[in-house]
């Protein structure tokens, strides 16, 4: 029987678990190996193994997990599903409730480094109330029972959240994914949300010629750089879209398997410890199958809204995906565009640095979103 009501969560692995990994990441059958083979070909056995050996000597699994037991853990069930979030409450009356959304293949773990800067800052800055929920079929929301969990989906789920915590007024702030859902959260409750805060803006050429005069060098920089990735980092997004469920079953047999599909939009720039975790609470979680059935479930999305009318900010950091403004205006009431460096690693164009900008440039992405909501 369904029901609305809302249970605290423990993060809790059993230890056979964590002993099952270990022997298994033991035992890794390792591909052969092809001399002066680089990125080029996909993931690098010298980086897979770098990252494997550290999950399997210095990764400390007991630790991470006090990290997030530390924070005030919920589920409910939405639309005959279990919904895990994180809430944490500002003791400032006057705080602003925002919910934050993750996309793939990160996790929670992508804003856990915004939680207290948000939550508990200086005098003078503003202060926010949290909501960062697993998203279905990720993580601690998973794995679904159900099909169907796209954009449109998750987002009325959301939206159902936030109703249920209390917050009729709130705003929305996405990454990845979370930068396609937190837009619908706008478009479909514009009376909730005060604004949108994302670090993409996935607005592309609707094939009308007119639109494509006259851009600028940048914005044509821009979509080479998104053909580029199209061309050359896109075939996870193809197989997710069309067989996530023949890919399902070696990631839930092999955490070498997993670390290497989740780890290839995990860059180098980024640290161990934060890519481990990542793909950590996927392998633990099992649920490594159902969350990839959101590209899936997202391409027979049948969902077509009117440009959104909600403010909507957008931080973007250089080696990320970069949106063009004359197409994000087409889609969105644009009222905050900012893009950083950060003084983030260059990497290469495999990297993406910034692409988890709360975690590699806290302190930036921080002040954007009291910037940009101050403002509204």
């Amino acid at each position: 029987m369904a029901t609305t009501d809302i249970r605290p969560y423990r993060v809790e692995i059993g230890q056979e678990k964590l002993d099952d990994l270990a022997d298994r990441l033991r035992r890794t059958v390792w591909p052969a190996e092809t001399p002066g083979v680089g990125p080029e070909y996909g993931m690098t056995t010298g980086r897979v193994r770098r990252l494997a050996e550290y999950w399997l000597t210095e990764f400390d699994w007991r630790a991470f997990e006090a990290r997030l037991n530390s924070y005030p853990q919920f589920v409910t069930e939405i639309d005959g599903e279990d919904i895990h979030f994180l809430h944490v409450r500002s003791p400032r009356p006057d705080a602003t409730p925002l919910i934050l959304t993750h996309g793939w293949p990160g996790s929670i773990v992508e804003f856990l480094d915004l939680v207290t800067p948000l939550t508990e800052p200086a005098a003078g800055d503003p202060a926010y109330h949290l909501v960062v929920p697993s998203l279905p079929g990720f993580g601690f929301s998973g794995p679904t029972r159900s099909t169907g969990w796209n954009t449109t989906r998750t987002a009325r789920a959301w939206i159902e959240l936030m109703h249920r915590l209390g917050y009729e007024r709130y705003g929305a702030v996405g990454n990845d994914a979370g930068s396609m859902i937190s837009p619908v959260i706008g478009q479909l409750a514009p009376d909730r949300v005060i604004g949108v805060h994302v670090t993409q803006l996935f607005s592309f050429p609707s094939g009308d010629p007119a639109e494509m005069v006259d851009l600028s060098a940048e914005d044509q920089a821009a979509l080479g750089k998104l053909q580029w990735f199209m061309d050359t980092m896109f075939s996870f997004n193809v197989l997710h879209s069309q067989q996530p469920s023949t890919l399902a079953y070696a990631l839930a047999d092999s955490p070498v398997g997993l670390l290497a599909w989740n780890a290839q939009l995990l860059g180098e720039s980024l640290d161990e410890e934060f890519v481990i975790a990542n793909v950590a609470i996927y392998w633990l979680t099992g649920t490594a199958g159902s969350a990839i059935r959101f590209y899936y479930d997202n391409a027979r999305d049948g969902h077509r809204s009117a440009r959104s009318t909600v403010p909507t900010g957008l931080a973007m950091f250089a080696g990320d995906f970069q949106s063009v403004r004359r197409f994000a205006e087409r889609d969105h009431t644009i009222v905050s565009w900012h893009s950083y460096d950060a003084g983030l690693p260059a990497g290469g164009p495999r990297d993406a640095a910034g692409h988890y900008a709360a975690h590699e440039a806290t302190d930036t992405l921080v002040a954007d979103i009291r910037t940009f909501f101050a403002s509204l």
